[in-house]
């Protein structure tokens, strides 16, 4: 298992937005000039950098938006004998809630380039300026995104997190019998459902993170917010490729996988991921 807590720093000249003097055009070029497994993906000749989700058209996002929801429905009737099996076993198996919610960091809108007016008009030795230092932690926290809850089936023991949050890694002792199978088929995101219907979620989108990995993540990877343009997902390019991750280099794929689907977000694109999809749930691939 690899925590947050012992991420390597990323040295400058690495970083493909240094100090943010690197234009959005120009990261997302470094980002998805070449990604081993995505010759599948169409990529759109459109000459724009698209930076969030209002530089796609209105009609697209209203299209996606209908098809979320009719999908969503669509998946808890077809999925509604599963979604029951699965609450009695894990019931029956482990003590404990059936469904776990845990906060997640969603759709950041925020400007990459606006300045902070407080920073400019306050001194470090002003008392306001200390004032408003004491409530640093919440609005990092606040900068990354919109932070909704996110719903899934449990696979973990009720103490899994009594140390603190931390990654899944493989063969987790603290994932329960019933808690391995509903992860390899993916079974256990299924509530999740719910989160599109509500709008906190999309059906295909980068996958979301905790608020306490966020932070350190943008610590080691500074463009890692940038994959938050679009609403989160149940689905992406990076679930379906990528996998689980729990290591650096495989969140650094992870913001040059989200950035392809940024830039080439479109209904075909959407349909072969769906497909993908289907395949990974199938094989289990990717799965911790």
């Amino acid at each position: 298992m690899t925590n947050t807590a012992t991420l390597e720093p990323v040295q400058s000249e690495t970083n493909p937005r240094n100090n943010g003097e690197q234009s959005f055009s120009a990261l997302v070029a470094a980002h998805t000039i070449e990604l081993p497994g995505t010759d599948w993906v169409s990529r759109l000749a459109t000459g724009l950098d698209r930076e969030n989700i209002r530089c796609l058209p209105l009609s697209f996002r209203i299209c996606k938006r209908l098809f979320d929801i009719a999908a969503a429905l669509t998946l808890m009737v077809l999925t509604a004998p599963l979604m029951l099996t699965a609450a009695i076993l894990i019931k029956i198996t482990s003590p404990g809630p059936l469904i776990y919610s845990q906060t997640r960091v969603g759709l950041n809108l925020r400007s990459k380039k606006k300045p902070d007016r407080r920073q400019e008009e306050l001194l470090p030795d002003d008392p306001a300026f200390q004032c408003r230092r004491s409530g640093r932690d919440r609005r990092e926290i606040m900068n990354y995104g919109r932070l909704f809850t996110i719903y899934k089936f449990r696979t973990m023991r009720t103490d899994a997190e009594k140390h603190g949050a931390q990654f899944a890694k493989q063969g987790d002792a603290r994932i329960t019998p019933i808690g391995k199978f509903l992860r390899r088929t993916r079974i256990d995101e299924l509530p999740q459902l719910w989160n599109i219907l509500k709008g906190d979620m999309s059906l295909i989108g980068p996958r979301p993170e905790r608020p306490e990995f966020m932070m350190k993540l943008q610590e080691h990877i500074p463009n890692f917010i940038d994959r938050l343009g679009l609403k989160p997902g149940m689905t992406g390019i990076a679930q379906v490729v990528n996998g689980y991750d729990n290591e650096l280099e495989g969140f650094r794929r992870k913001v040059s996988y989200d950035l392809l689907y940024l830039q080439n977000c479109c209904l075909w694109n959407d349909i072969k991921i769906l497909f993908r999809t289907v395949r990974t749930v199938i094989t289990g691939d990717g799965a911790l």
